[in-house]
C-alpha cells in the first residue's frame, strides 16, 4: 500500500484533496505538522512520496528538506507554498526535489504530479533483476530469462554497473530496455542517488529541451516561471533517455555538450550550469546505420556507445517463454484476481508459434486479454485472443514464393517458401525466420518436417509428417 506523508502545520485542506485524488484503501495518507514531527515518521517508516510545505513553524522546508536527503535521496519530495517567486522552492529543485505546487491546489495536478511521483519513487527502489529461476510475482518488473542471449545481458550489466560511463541500450521496442537501465543503475554506485527518465519520442521538440534541461521565466510562450530541468535536479544521479534516436540534431547538440562537458543552459537563459548525470540512452534504431546517413550525430553515438547493450528480441528466446508465460500468468492472475495457475500445453504451442513482434510488452497484453476470458485454473487456447494468428510460413508468402503454382498444397507452398528464404540467407536459420515473420522454434521444426536440413540438397518431404 503506498504511504503518502504531508508535512504541513495546516494540513485539513491538502489532506482532504489527497484523499479524495488517492482513496482508501488503496493509499495510506499521514500527516505531520511540523518538520521535526514529519522526520520522526520517516524514520519511523519510509513513506512512498512526501508533500513538504515551504513554510513550517520549527523550521524552514529547505533544511527539512536536506534532512530528508540526507536520510533517504530516492524518496520523492513535493513542494507545497503560496508564494509563487519562493527561491527556497527553485533551489529545492536544484538540490533534488521533484515537483512543487502552488496553493490553492488543483486536484487534477495533485493527482498528476503525485501520481508520477509515486512511480519515479516506485521504480528507483523496485527490484528490477530476479535470478533466472526465481518468478516471484511480488516483483512488479522484472528480467526473467536464462536463454544464452540474456546471460550475456546480465554478464553486461556487471561489467558496466560500476562504471561511470554512459551506456547505450539498443534492442526492438517492447523488448524491456528500461529494465536494462534500472537494472544498471540499482546494480551501481548511485543507487541511493536518484533515477529519472524521458521518454524523446513521446515529447515535442520544445518541451523535451525544457524537460532536460530547464527553462527561464519568459523563455517562450507560456513560460511563466523558472523550470529545474532533469539533467539540474538529477545532479548525482542517473538519468535514463529512452527512443534518444529520435531526438532533433539540436538537441543532440546540447546532449553531447552535457554528456562530455556536464554543463549546459537552461532555454533562454545564458547561465552555464554544472551538473554530474550518469547517462544511460536507449534506442530501436540503428544508431551505427543511421549516423553514417546523417540522420544522428556521429560524435554523440560514439560518445553513447561507450558501452552498448543489445537486448534480444522475443523470438530469438524461445526458450524463455514458458518461463515469461508462468512469470506473467502467476502476476497477472493476482492483480485481475484470477485462479489461473496452469498453462495447458496446447496454448503454450500457440504461443511458441507466434512470431511477437511487440515482443515482452505484446505477451504481457496478450496474457492479461486472455486472464479476462479465464475461467477455471488452467490458461486454455480459446482464452488467448480471437485476433492471435496462427502463424503460417506459406499462408503469409503465397503470391510471391518464386515456383508458386496454382493448385499447390499449403504444405508445397510452405516448404518452398522456407526453402527460397534458406537460399536468400545462406542457411541462417535466424534470418530467416525473420523473413517468414515466425519463431526460429516454428523455423527449426518446419526444417525438419520438410527435409531441410541442407539448404541446399534438401530430402524428399515424408507425406505422413505434415502436421495439417
Amino acid at each position: 500500500m503506498p504511504r503518502l506523508l504531508l508535512i504541513d502545520d495546516d494540513p485539513a485542506l491538502i489532506l482532504t484533496q489527497l484523499r479524495l485524488a488517492f482513496p482508501d484503501p488503496s493509499y495510506r495518507i499521514e500527516a505531520a505538522r511540523t518538520g521535526a514531527e514529519g522526520i520522526e515518521r520517516i524514520g519511523a517508516e519510509r513513506p512512498d512520496v512526501i508533500l513538504l510545505d515551504v513554510r513550517l513553524p520549527d523550521q524552514f522546508g529547505l533544511e527539512v528538506f536536506q534532512t530528508i536527503r540526507r536520510l533517504d535521496t530516492r524518496i520523492p519530495v513535493i513542494f507545497v507554498t503560496v508564494v509563487k517567486t519562493a527561491d527556497e522552492t527553485i533551489e529545492a529543485m536544484r538540490q533534488g526535489a521533484y515537483d512543487y505546487l502552488f496553493k490553492p491546489l488543483d486536484l487534477h495536478q495533485l493527482r498528476r504530479v503525485v501520481g508520477e511521483a509515486l512511480e519515479v519513487g516506485r521504480l528507483m527502489n523496485q527490484q528490477a533483476v530476479v535470478s533466472e529461476t526465481d518468478l516471484v510475482p511480488d516483483v512488479h518488473d522484472a528480467i526473467v530469462g536464462s536463454c544464452p542471449a540474456m546471460r550475456e545481458v546480465y554478464k553486461a550489466i556487471g561489467r558496466v554497473a560500476d562504471q561511470n560511463v554512459p551506456v547505450l541500450i539498443t534492442g526492438e521496442s517492447g523488448t524491456g530496455k528500461e529494465l536494462i537501465a534500472r537494472a544498471i543503475y540499482q546494480h551501481g554506485p548511485r543507487a541511493k542517488a536518484l533515477f529519472l527518465a524521458l521518454n524523446c519520442a513521446a515529447i515535442p521538440e520544445q518541451l523535451l529541451e525544457s524537460e532536460m534541461f530547464g527553462h527561464e521565466k519568459g523563455a517562450f510562450t507560456g513560460a511563466n516561471r523558472r523550470r529545474i530541468g532533469k539533467f539540474e535536479q538529477c545532479n548525482g544521479g542517473t538519468l535514463f533517455l529512452d527512443e534518444i534516436g529520435d531526438m532533433s540534431p539540436h538537441l543532440q547538440a546540447k546532449i553531447l555538450r552535457a554528456v562530455q562537458e556536464q554543463t549546459f543552459e537552461r532555454l533562454g537563459g545564458n547561465e552555464t550550469i554544472r551538473t554530474n548525470v550518469r547517462l544511460i540512452a536507449a534506442t530501436h534504431r540503428d544508431l551505427k546505420a543511421w549516423s553514417a546517413e546523417g540522420k544522428f550525430r556521429p560524435d554523440l553515438y560514439y560518445r553513447l556507445a561507450v558501452f552498448t547493450i543489445h537486448l534480444p528480441s522475443l523470438r530469438e528466446r524461445s526458450d524463455d517463454l514458458p518461463m515469461l508465460v508462468q512469470f506473467y500468468l502467476r502476476r497477472f492472475s493476482r492483480e485481475l484476481g484470477r485462479e489461473v495457475r496452469e498453462v495447458a500445453p496446447e496454448t503454450l504451442e500457440r504461443l511458441r508459434d507466434y512470431s511477437w513482434p511487440g515482443n515482452i510488452r505484446e505477451l504481457q497484453s496478450v496474457i492479461k486479454q486472455a486472464l479476462l476470458q479465464a475461467h477455471g485454473e488452467v490458461l486454455l487456447p480459446e482464452f488467448l485472443p480471437a485476433d492471435l494468428p496462427v502463424e503460417n510460413g506459406g499462408g503469409r508468402v503465397c503470391e510471391t514464393v518464386p515456383g508458386f503454382r496454382p493448385g499447390m498444397t499449403l504444405a508445397e507452398v510452405e516448404r518452398e517458401a522456407i526453402q527460397q528464404c534458406l537460399f536468400q540467407t545462406g542457411g541462417n536459420r535466424l534470418r530467416t525466420a525473420g523473413l517468414l515473420k515466425i519463431s526460429t522454434r516454428t523455423l527449426l521444426r518446419k526444417i525438419r518436417e520438410y527435409g531441410l536440413e541442407d539448404p541446399l540438397r534438401p530430402t524428399a518431404p515424408d507425406e505422413n509428417s505434415s502436421e495439417h
